[in-house]
């Protein structure tokens, strides 16, 4: 394997630009631009996390899929660069079906197709750097990579969500597109693989087996956090009712009474942190057997991982609607408000994740994800004071908070995890990990959506109170959980 130059640090990565950009635009902006557009209002963010919910599972199978059957490629074009090729002109196709979309159901099929294609290219895509850069460089190429798949949220902040709020999503869909076919154009031509001779002989099915089990395992804690947060609530539902002196009955008139509402907020919450802890647990015993049980710092470092990203990934999902409602603005003004807080966001998030390495290595990789976390947190329960009194400058500088802790948090939490696996299975270990961080976003979107919509009937901004509380102490448990992490030495 030979060394590279300079410029092939960004040949090699550059797609991980295009993807993101994707993948952003199509997360943060044009589902819920649309989604607004076709479903009913009081129902919104319950159809939007479902949506999320349904392509996650999808990505759950298709990439790690793709990934294998790249492995075994003997095409003379290389292992890689055949699946990127065709899922991004899948990709391209879905875009424009997304443009044309004139309902829901239409937009929901688009968005499956387009998380099947996309897939299809970034499972293979993670292979390139094991494939062409030799171990010595590897740290470099890393780092070239996460700027790579920082830099579009800010990009998209500050370009497609513009388009979308001046009123051009065909726009803003046809620059997507674009920017996909032209980092795909690079990565066909610039990118040099060389192709295998013979097919490997490693059987495909297996790891297939295991991401079947993570599947169980996160549709396992979805029932669980389902059923104890349906305790819980219902409890303090009953508690309300002792203190308020309200009717013995969870609606009136075919309206939630105070105690529904309290059962709903408080069993949501409960509900979204059972089912990270307890579909961790279920998915990690499925497919590492008794290994799960010697190895509980590496699982409890999944579920610390599950908890800030369902989080961190539910705010930017919701902060379409927030916005909207906080502000009482068109759709299309929400579109460019948001843009601009996912670009502040995100430029926190890429200063700070550069920086992070650094500061792990003077203060220790373990105490630094606790304390992003708790950074986290606080931004979080900021975002809390502007739901019924909205003062953009705050919501600013919640965002900016939870940009510095989700910044620090992703480069350290991963050098945390490379540190708990162990060195000779690392990639079946972190492969599960990568797996489960989709469990994040069916987490968070599935059960927050379904709350904010309940609440927000019973009063209006109630909802997102209640899920934005849950995301900020799901950031503070995220610290919590380090509990169970013990790292060599201590």
């Amino acid at each position: 394997m030979k060394s590279l130059r300079w410029d092939d640090y960004i040949t090699i990565n550059i797609f991980w630009l295009g993807l993101n950009i994707r993948n952003t635009a199509i997360q943060s902006i044009f589902m819920p631009f649309l989604v607004n557009l076709f479903a009913p209002q009081a129902i919104k963010n319950t159809a939007l996390g479902g949506m999320r919910a349904a392509g996650l599972v999808i990505a759950m199978l298709v990439q790690p899929a793709a990934g294998l059957l790249s492995d075994r490629s003997t095409s003379r074009f290389g292992r890689r660069r055949p699946y990127i090729l065709v899922g991004v002109l899948g990709d391209l196709l879905f875009l424009a079906a997304i443009a044309l979309s004139w309902n829901y159901v239409s937009l929901l099929v688009a968005i499956l197709l387009i998380q099947f294609t996309s897939n299809i290219s970034h499972g293979p895509l993670q292979g390139l750097i094991p494939d062409l850069v030799p171990e010595e460089q590897r740290g470099r190429a890393s780092a070239i990579k996460s700027v790579m798949e920082l830099l579009p949220i800010v990009l998209v902040g500050l370009t497609i969500a513009k388009l979308v709020g001046a009123g051009h999503l065909d726009w803003a869909i046809f620059t997507t597109g674009a920017s996909l076919l032209v980092v795909m154009l690079i990565t066909l031509f610039f990118v040099h693989e060389t192709p295998l001779i013979e097919k490997p002989t490693t059987p495909f099915w297996p790891p297939m087996f295991r991401v079947l089990g993570m599947l169980a395992g996160i549709a396992v804690g979805a029932l669980a956090g389902l059923l104890g947060g349906g305790l819980v609530g219902g409890l303090a539902g009953l508690a309300s009712l002792l203190f308020t002196g309200g009717p013995l009955a969870w609606s009136v008139g075919g309206h939630l009474t105070t105690a529904a509402a309290v059962a709903i907020g408080v069993g949501g919450g409960m509900a979204m942190v059972v089912a990270v802890v307890v579909g961790v647990w279920a998915g990690t015993l499925t497919t590492l057997g008794r290994d799960a049980r010697r190895q509980s710092s590496f699982t409890w470092w999944i579920v610390n991982r599950l908890m800030f990203l369902a989080a961190v990934t539910s705010i930017q999902g919701s902060a379409f609607y927030f916005v909207m409602y906080a502000f009482r603005l068109t759709d299309q003004a929400a579109s460019s408000l948001t843009g601009t807080l996912t670009a502040i966001i995100g430029a926190f998030i890429l200063v700070t994740a550069l920086a992070s390495g650094w500061i792990a290595d003077r203060m220790g990789r373990k105490r630094l994800v606790a304390a992003s976390g708790l950074v986290a947190a606080v931004g979080g329960f900021l975002l809390l004071s502007t739901i019924w009194l909205p003062n953009l400058a705050m919501i600013y500088l919640a965002g900016t908070i939870i940009g510095l802790g989700t910044g620090l948090f992703m480069t350290a939490n991963w050098a945390l995890g490379t540190d708990l696996v162990p060195a000779e299975e690392s990639g079946r270990y972190l492969g599960i990990s990568n797996l489960a961080g989709a469990g994040a976003g069916i987490v968070g979107a599935g059960i927050g959506g379904l709350i904010a919509d309940q609440l927000n009937l019973f009063r209006p901004g109630l909802g997102y109170f209640s899920i934005f509380a849950s995301y900020a102490v799901l950031f503070a448990l995220s610290a919590v959980t380090l509990l169970g992490v013990h790292t060599a030495g201590e």
